[in-house]
C-alpha cells in the first residue's frame, strides 16, 4: 500500500513539474514574440530612415530645393504610420481587469508605479504538506489607457518619452553647440539672447494668454480641462523653433553669415530657454494654493527657479568642458586617439547626466559643454580626434534629427493619446504665429536703437519665416500625456511641426527671392567653426550689436581673459602663464604650464590684411576691426617674430 502512495505522489510531482514546464515554454514563446516585434519595429525605423537617405540623394543629385530631409522623414513617417494603424490588427494584446482591494491606500492623483497581481494557490500535494509556491507578475505604468484594442506593433511602435530627453537630444544639442559658429555668434550676441530669451519668454506668455482667452470659447467639456497654467505651458513648450530646413538652405545659397548665425543662435538657446521656462511653470503649479488668486510669492520663486536652474545648469556644462580640456591637456591620452574620443565623449554626456541628478537642466549644460569643449578641449585633441569627434556628432546629429522627425509621422497614427480638437488646433495655429511675430518685431525695433548695422526689415521678416517648430517641442509635448488637456497639446503640437517643417521648410528658397535677400557672393571665413560651410556675410567689417567702439572694448576685455588666462590654462596655447600671472603665483603658473607650451612656437597670420593667431578660434569675438593691421606683433606675443606666411589655398580648419 505505501508502494501505492508513493506512485501516487510520484505521479503528482511529475504532473506539477510538467505543468511548470509548460508554463516556462509558454513564457518563452511569448519572449521571442515580443523579441521578434521588438526588433521588427526597429526594422521599421530603420528602413525608413534609410528610404530618407536614398531620397536624400536623389533631391541632391537633381538639385531639388522645394523639400527638405527632415520634410521627407515625416512624410515617410505618416505613410507608416497610416499603415500600422489601419493594415491590420495582429498579435492582440491581451488584458485583465484588475481593481484594488478595498482597504487599499494609495495616491489617486498619481497612480502606483508597479502592479503586483498574484495567482491563487492551486496544487497541494498531500494533505499534510505546505501548497506550491504561487506566481506573483509585476506590471509597470505606462500611463492612462484610451484604446483597449491596440495591437503589439502599435505599443511598441511608440517609444517611452524619457527616451528623447536622455539618449535622442543630448547629441542634437551638444553638435549644436560644438559645431557653432563662435565669432559671428558672439558678433551678434546681443540679438541672440534678446531673441532666445526675452523674446521666448514673452512669446509664451502672448501665446498662452491668447490660448486661455480662446479655450473659454470653447465647449465646455475641453475648457473644463485646462486651467491658464496649461496654456500657459503650452505657450513655453511651442515657443522654440527648430530651422534645420532653412539653415541647411542658407548654407546652400550663400546667405548672409549674420543672419544664418542670428537664427542658428537663437533655436540653440531657446531651446534651452523653453524647458527651463517650462519647468518654472510646473515649479510654481505645485507652489500655487489654487485659492483663485495671483500668488506672487509662487511667482517670484519660479522666476528664481529659472535664473538659478539656467544659471546652475550652464555652469555645469562649462565646468565639465574646462575638466575635459585640463584631463587632455595634463595627460598623455592623444597618443591614443580612440581612448582619447571615448573620454570627450563621456565627459560630454556626462555634463548632461550631473545635471539631470541634479535636478537642473541636462539641455542647458550639454550645450555650454560644447562650446566649452569646440573652445578649449578641441586644440588639445589630436588631428585624429578632432575628424572624428566631429563626423561623429554630425553623424548622431544627422540620424536622431531624422529619427525624431520620422517618429512624429509615425506617433500621429499609434501614438494611443492623441485628442483632435479642431478648435483648439485652428487657436494653437494662430496663436503660435503671433507669439513668432511678437517675437521678433518688436524685439528688433528695440535693437536697431542701438545696433550698428540696424537689423534690416526683410531680414526681420526671413526671422519671423524661420520660425519652425521641431525636436524641441513635440518632446516637451509627449513628455506628460496624461490629462486631456495634456492630449491636446500633444496633438496639435505634433500637426504644428509637420505643418511647419514641410510647407515653410519648403518654402523657404521661395522666401529669399521674395524677401530679396542676397545669395550666392563671397565666401565665409571661418570655416574651421562653421557646421556649413558655404555661407558669407554682405555686413560691413565689423558688424553686429551696439556701438563699434562698444563693441571693441568689451571684445577686448574678453580677449584679454581668454587669451591670457582661460586658454593658456585649458590648452597648449601661449603666452604661458608664467609670463601673464602675476611674480607671486610664479609657482603654480609652472605647474600648469606644459612643456609643449615653452617650446611652440605661434606664427601670427594676415588674411585680408587683418593679423590673426594660428590657433582654431582665437577670434571668437574679436572684431576686425578691433585689431589695426600696421601693429607690432611684439605687443602681443613677446619674443615672437614677425613672420608672414602666405594663406592662398589653405582653408580656414589648417590655420
Amino acid at each position: 500500500m505505501n508502494k501505492f502512495y508513493g506512485s501516487i505522489g510520484f505521479l503528482l510531482c511529475l504532473l506539477v513539474l510538467c505543468q511548470g514546464s509548460g508554463t516556462d515554454i509558454a513564457l518563452d514563446a511569448k519572449a521571442t514574440l515580443l523579441h521578434r516585434i521588438d526588433s521588427l519595429n526597429l526594422l521599421i525605423y530603420t528602413c525608413l530612415l534609410t528610404l530618407t537617405v536614398l531620397t536624400i540623394w536623389v533631391f541632391k543629385h537633381r538639385r531639388v530645393s522645394w523639400l527638405h530631409e527632415t520634410g521627407l522623414a515625416v512624410i515617410y513617417g505618416l505613410i507608416v504610420g497610416a499603415i500600422i494603424r489601419y493594415a491590420g490588427k495582429t498579435n492582440q494584446v491581451t488584458y485583465l481587469d484588475a481593481h484594488p482591494a478595498p482597504d487599499t491606500k494609495y495616491n489617486l492623483s498619481v497612480p502606483p508605479d508597479i502592479l503586483r497581481f498574484h495567482f491563487p494557490d492551486k496544487i497541494q500535494i498531500n494533505s499534510g504538506d505546505a501548497p506550491v509556491p504561487n506566481k506573483t507578475y509585476a506590471y509597470s505604468f505606462r500611463g492612462e489607457i484610451v484604446n483597449l484594442e491596440q495591437n503589439e506593433i502599435d505599443l511598441k511602435a511608440t517609444f517611452d518619452p524619457e527616451i528623447f530627453f536622455n539618449i535622442i537630444l543630448p547629441p542634437i544639442i551638444f553638435h549644436a553647440g560644438y559645431c557653432l559658429k563662435r565669432k559671428y555668434f558672439f558678433r551678434n550676441l546681443g540679438a541672440i539672447l534678446t531673441f532666445a530669451m526675452v523674446g521666448t519668454a514673452l512669446s509664451a506668455l502672448v501665446i498662452g494668454s491668447l490660448m486661455y482667452g480662446c479655450v473659454q470659447l470653447m465647449p465646455a467639456s475641453l475648457a473644463a480641462s485646462f486651467t491658464f497654467l496649461d496654456t500657459l505651458y503650452f505657450g513655453a513648450l511651442i515657443s522654440p523653433t527648430d530651422p534645420l530646413t532653412v539653415l541647411a538652405i542658407f548654407s546652400q545659397l550663400k546667405v548672409d553669415v549674420n543672419l544664418y548665425a542670428m537664427i542658428f543662435g537663437e533655436s540653440v538657446l531657446n531651446d534651452a530657454v523653453a524647458l527651463v521656462l517650462s519647468g518654472a511653470i510646473q515649479n510654481y503649479e505645485k507652489r500655487y494654493s489654487n485659492d483663485g488668486g495671483f500668488e506672487i510669492t509662487a511667482f517670484l520663486g519660479a522666476i528664481g527657479d529659472f535664473i538659478g536652474i539656467f544659471s546652475l545648469s550652464l555652469l555645469i556644462g562649462a565646468l565639465m568642458g574646462c575638466f575635459t580640456a585640463l584631463m587632455t591637456k595634463f595627460t598623455h591620452v592623444r597618443e591614443w586617439p580612440l581612448l582619447e574620443s571615448a573620454l570627450f565623449v563621456l565627459m560630454s554626456y556626462a555634463a548632461f547626466l550631473i545635471a539631470e541628478v541634479c535636478e537642473l537642466t541636462g539641455v542647458v549644460a550639454v550645450l555650454f559643454c560644447g562650446i566649452c569643449q569646440a573652445h578649449y578641449t578641441y586644440n588639445n585633441l589630436s588631428s585624429d580626434s578632432r575628424n572624428r569627434t566631429k563626423q561623429l556628432f554630425e553623424l548622431l546629429n544627422f540620424l536622431a534629427e531624422n529619427f525624431i522627425f520620422t517618429y512624429i509621422g509615425v506617433s500621429m497614427f499609434t501614438f494611443p493619446k492623441h485628442h483632435f480638437d479642431p478648435w483648439f488646433i485652428i487657436a494653437g495655429f494662430i496663436t503660435s504665429t503671433l507669439g513668432r511675430a511678437v517675437n521678433i518685431y518688436p524685439l528688433s525695433f528695440l535693437l536697431n536703437l542701438g545696433r550698428k548695422p540696424p537689423i534690416p526689415m526683410n531680414f526681420q521678416h526671413m526671422l519671423f519665416f524661420a520660425g519652425l517648430r521641431g525636436a524641441m517641442s513635440f518632446a516637451l509635448a509627449i513628455r506628460n500625456t496624461v490629462s486631456e488637456a495634456r492630449q491636446a497639446m500633444l496633438t496639435t503640437t505634433s500637426l504644428i511641426v509637420i505643418a511647419t517643417v514641410i510647407l515653410q521648410g519648403g518654402a523657404a528658397t521661395h522666401a529669399l527671392a521674395y524677401l530679396r535677400i542676397p545669395t550666392g557672393q563671397g565666401q565665409n571665413d571661418e570655416n574651421e567653426t562653421l557646421p556649413y560651410r558655404d555661407v558669407r556675410s554682405s555686413t560691413p567689417r565689423g558688424g553686429g550689436d551696439g556701438n563699434t567702439g562698444e563693441k571693441a572694448r568689451l571684445a577686448r576685455l574678453w580677449g584679454a581673459v581668454d587669451s591670457r588666462l582661460l586658454k593658456p590654462l585649458l590648452t597648449h596655447a601661449r603666452p604661458p602663464l608664467t609670463e601673464t600671472l602675476p611674480s607671486f603665483m610664479a609657482p603654480v603658473a609652472r605647474l600648469l604650464t606644459t612643456t609643449h607650451q615653452y617650446t611652440q612656437g605661434i606664427v601670427p597670420v594676415y588674411i585680408d590684411s587683418t593679423l590673426r593667431r594660428a590657433d582654431s578660434d582665437s577670434d571668437l569675438c574679436i572684431d576686425e576691426n578691433a585689431v589695426p593691421t600696421s601693429i607690432d606683433p611684439q605687443q602681443i606675443w613677446p619674443g615672437l617674430v614677425d613672420t608672414r606666411i602666405s594663406v592662398e589655398g589653405i582653408t580656414g580648419s589648417n590655420i
